[in-house]
């Protein structure tokens, strides 16, 4: 594994003049809606190292954000960086087959969950989320989907009525034939219960919701395993297995969306794995190509004969499956095999949720904490008994003074996303974890952190 022994190392203010110059420079001419890590910021990187990144002015930061958990092998991977740039020098594009994408496809197919060895690749998250439901559609002959509160599925027209908050607002008339029901959130529970005397009442809702609101056509139950923008929140390992009989129960079609969750990010191949469901298809992207533009669609022999879907370009992309992508796909398979990355997701990650448990004891403003491998959240609040979120105020202080100590972090929101590239080191999680404990410990003791706004 690369970059294992760098540690963060700040040598100038944050963001330092050389940052500043570039990012401004990109402001005249970059349109409004970008990131609000970026924003927030405000840092120019020029290259990167395994779990670090290097900014223009040359301070080092620890990357607990790995681009939304798509670096799944950090930055600039020897062997990644010398596959793409050997195919790019042979053959970029096209749809046509490759020995690169043969070997994509089988790589897949040995790695997927059990069944689901036909696969389709595409260029980006939403695309193939979209993909699915068509595929959906045409297994079930039905339209209707469900999804679930707090879910995140991409940003397109056809998706973005599942989304599972309030960003989806203003853009106008969402698609018809879409429902949402509660996700396991057991941290904030729209009930008001507790697991597990709760009986897993969520799913109860959930059927009633279903029989009441739709029009008895459901194709599909999209559902992510853990979620990921709602916060890293994860669910009862029971909870799934409910979701699945749902879905049954409606001759529906399960699509588990793995964009996050899927390899190796929670310490096994899949987000699945860990309440032992076998959905009919899954969506995957982000970390399948380590840093490339690429997702892709999973499924069974069976399921994906089902037309219209099945018909010649019914399914295609332009993009997707070109030979580069091709490669990021097979390299960042054997890389996890080869550097037992899996393990390393789940013994780091397990390193750091215990640290990150210690300043739960520690912290009266850290609500919660949770976890599984390389996925983890934490949960701060302004009062632990009404559990009302810290202000956003507070919030970016704890970014930026984290920022300034070497550490970039989802931190900027309440429920704080801790995402590292898998090969991450025991040495630069307790880092981070240290970096975390003193940015806390200013805001306890210099920060009125109960106030609202």
């Amino acid at each position: 594994m690369n970059g294992q022994g760098q540690l963060p190392r700040i040598s100038t203010p944050v963001p330092g003049p050389k940052s500043k110059e570039i990012f401004e420079r990109e402001q005249r001419y970059i349109a409004p809606g970008r990131q609000r890590i970026s924003l927030l910021a405000g840092v120019a990187f020029e290259r990167g190292d395994g779990a670090t990144l290097t900014d223009a002015d040359g301070n080092v930061y620890l990357d607990f954000f790995a681009g939304v958990a798509v670096a799944s092998l950090g930055h600039a991977h020897p062997a990644m960086a010398d596959a793409i740039a050997r195919q790019a020098r042979r053959l970029m594009v096209g749809t046509f087959a490759t020995r690169e994408r043969a070997e994509a496809f089988e790589l897949l197919a040995e790695v997927a969950p059990a069944g689901l060895r036909r696969a389709h690749l595409y260029s980006g998250g939403a695309e193939a989320v979209e993909a699915a439901l068509r595929l959906a559609r045409s297994v079930t002959g039905k339209h209707e989907v469900v999804s679930f509160w707090g879910g995140f599925h991409g940003k397109t027209g056809g998706v973005i009525g599942l989304i599972g908050d309030e960003s989806k607002q203003g853009y106008g008339p969402l698609p018809g034939g879409r429902y949402q029901v509660p996700y396991a959130d057991c941290y904030r529970c729209p009930f008001k219960l507790k697991y597990p005397s709760c009986g897993l009442h969520c799913v109860d809702f959930a059927r009633q919701q279903i029989r009441n609101s739709s029009a008895g056509a459901i194709a599909a139950i999209l559902v992510e395993p853990m979620q990921g923008t709602a916060g890293n929140v994860i669910p009862p390992d029971d909870w799934m297995p409910a979701v699945k009989s749902v879905a049954k129960d409606h001759g529906a079609v399960l699509i588990a969306d793995e964009m996050i969750t899927g390899f190796g990010r929670t310490g096994t191949m899949w987000g699945v794995e860990h309440s032992g469901v076998e959905p009919d298809i899954v969506t995957v992207g982000k970390g399948m190509g380590s840093g490339f533009p690429v997702s892709a669609v999973l499924t069974s022999d069976e399921m994906s004969k089902a037309e219209p879907f099945s018909k010649p370009s019914a399914s295609s992309s332009s993009y997707g499956g070109n030979p580069l992508a091709a490669v990021a796909v097979a390299e960042t398979i054997k890389a996890i095999r080869r550097e037992n990355l899996i393990e390393n997701s789940r013994k780091v990650g397990s390193i750091l949720l215990g640290r990150l448990l210690e300043l739960k004891e520690r912290y009266e403003f850290v609500g919660d904490v949770r976890g599984r491998g390389l996925l983890i959240g934490l949960e701060l609040v302004r009062d632990d008994r009404t559990r009302d979120q810290m202000s956003r105020r507070v919030m970016e202080i704890i970014f930026r003074e984290s920022l300034r100590r070497g550490l970039l972090t989802m931190s900027y929101f309440p429920r704080i996303r801790i995402n590292p590239p898998l090969v991450i080191s025991e040495d630069q999680a307790e880092a981070g974890a240290d970096i975390l404990d003193e940015v806390f410990a200013l805001v306890r003791d210099h920060v009125d952190w109960r106030a609202a706004g």
